[in-house]
């Protein structure tokens, strides 16, 4: 089977949020038709319950709940969607629609943040991956037995409507209010793009979308014209996409029959997918940024780049998703997305991480990182020394639980930026900036016309700084800034500011100048 016939069918994904395929199943084999000793006791359960539970009920909510259970007790990425599911996870690929933008998975009874679309409400609110949202309008849905489908009446909404939401943040007790107004949910997946410095190129890339290849090449073409000569390529929070994405990019890096990836399964034969003779960045220095958010597709990149020896991974270590998902198309318009296949590097590794039946305590495990020291030391990661693996000039890789970085690069707990995180924590440093773009933007555009202008020329005098901090004061806030506190936030107010004056052509080339892992990368280029 040619690698363009079957993995166009094949996606990847890290959560239902973000899940998706092409590929249909049209018909079941005849036997299938015949209710097996199984399938006939589970029909006289449900008469049973039907004729005579005691309470009136929801069928469909009995027939959700078996069929998820079910799945669980396969592996943690094998799910049932609705039809109305369906054609969300649709439009997160795909489409455009209106609400806050987040990705999220209920554990716990609580709803995490997995992601937050780039450009969307959320993110520009304050909003993280991590943050447990605890409550909706004041209401609380945390530990009351939210579902999908109430999360979706919550948090979905027409433009220009509000939300408040209140959420618990990792390392912090207290619970953080954002107002979020809904929007149209922008679909692109490259952030942005742009020259570090006369050689050196940035490229972030938030999700694997069906036009995700078309705007990196758009991208990597524009910085070849200036003249990009090294790479970085931030994978970091992105939880995956299209598989044929991911190996269309890579086939950029790679040379002709590299190869890219491999899978296997009970009913799927092994099928190897190498590189071509298409690449157009096939010798330029290369480093692609990852952490704990990196997953799926995001890991295919990763992990050909790494085990080709055609460049180095900087960051923390991935998420550690190595199942592949067919999605099988339903007769009311809902879906089964089953997990048939495993995909391995190049070395010959299978970076899933381990299962053991609680979905629950699969995510949590991102959250025990934390208390088990991986996020601060790089020697506090066990790999099985029975998952060695070796790449392409004989390095040491591991399989078993997500992509290691060659650089590690802990995660920032900065003791002298306490204040300014804070501070940036209560969501209105995003709201002054707001508030100071709207009330300055004629004088602001006349000084700094576009992005790169702002960029160069533009400082957070600390008159603008005064002006923050009693804004602070009046919402009941107390704060005592030292220079570090106070060097962050003049950072981050330029950062806030251009991004409302030029999005986020003048955000990330401002905010990456205290990045410490593009700072690694950088490094690393350079040495």
């Amino acid at each position: 089977m040619s690698r363009t016939n079957f993995w166009v069918s094949i996606a990847f994904a890290f959560l239902v949020g973000v899940s998706l395929t092409l590929f249909l199943v049209k018909k079941l084999p005849a036997h299938y038709g015949t209710a097996t000793e199984t399938q006939q006791k589970l029909n006289e359960i449900l008469n049973y319950v039907d004729e005579y539970y005691v309470d009136p009920y929801q069928k469909d909510s009995i027939l959700y709940g078996a069929i998820n259970g079910m799945l669980e007790m396969l592996d943690p990425h094998s799910v049932y969607a609705s039809a109305e599911e369906n054609k969300k996870m649709m439009e997160s690929l795909d489409g455009a629609f209106e609400g806050v933008g987040i990705q999220f998975n209920i554990m716990n009874d609580t709803l995490m943040v997995i992601a937050t679309i780039h450009g969307g409400p959320s993110e520009k609110a304050g909003i993280q991956a991590g943050d447990r949202i605890i409550t909706v309008n004041g209401e609380k849905i945390a530990g009351v037995g939210i579902s999908n489908e109430k999360v979706t009446q919550l948090l979905r909404g027409k433009k220009n409507t509000t939300v408040q939401i209140g959420v618990k943040r990792p390392g912090f007790d207290k619970l953080y209010t954002y107002k979020v107004t809904r929007d149209v949910i922008p679909t692109y997946t490259v952030d942005v793009s742009y020259m570090i410095d006369n050689q050196i190129g940035y490229i972030k890339i938030n999700q694997f979308g069906e036009n995700t290849y078309k705007e990196f090449l758009t991208a990597l073409r524009r910085l070849r014209k200036q003249g990009l000569q090294s790479l970085i390529l931030d994978l970091r929070g992105n939880s995956g996409g299209y598989l044929n994405t991911a190996i269309n990019i890579c086939d950029e890096f790679l040379k002709n029959k590299e190869m890219i990836v491999y899978t296997e399964g009970r009913k799927i034969p092994i099928n190897k997918i190498y590189a071509t003779e298409k690449g157009s960045f096939e010798t330029g220095e290369l480093v692609i940024l990852i952490d704990d958010w990196s997953a799926s597709a995001s890991e295919i990149v990763a992990g050909a780049i790494q085990d080709n020896d055609r460049g180095w991974i900087v960051g923390r270590r991935s998420f550690g998703k190595g199942l592949v998902q067919q999605q099988f198309s339903l007769s009311d318009n809902s879906s089964l997305q089953l997990t048939v296949a495993r995909y391995h590097t190049p070395s010959g590794r299978c970076i899933q991480k381990k299962y053991n039946g609680n979905i629950e305590d699969y995510y949590v495990e991102l959250l025990q990182r934390f208390e088990n020291g991986e996020m601060d030391n790089a020697d506090s990661i066990k790999f099985d020394k029975n998952l060695r693996y070796k790449t392409k000039k004989g390095r040491i890789v591991y399989g078993g639980g997500g992509i290691m970085p060659d650089f590690f690069v802990p995660l920032d707990r900065d003791s002298n930026v306490l204040a300014f995180n804070e501070l940036y924590n209560s969501g209105l440093i995003i709201e002054f900036a707001f508030d100071y773009v709207t009330q300055n933007k004629k004088l602001l555009l006349q000084q700094y016309p576009d992005a790169p202008s702002y960029i160069r020329n533009m400082t957070i005098s600390d008159d603008v700084v005064r002006q923050f901090l009693y804004f602070y004061k009046q919402k009941g806030n107390k704060v005592n800034l030292n220079k570090a506190s106070k060097n962050e936030l003049k950072l981050w107010l330029k950062a806030l500011i251009g991004r409302n004056l030029f999005d986020d052509a003048a955000f990330y080339p401002v905010i990456n100048q205290s990045d410490k892992t593009i700072l690694k990368a950088l490094d690393v280029i350079k040495k």
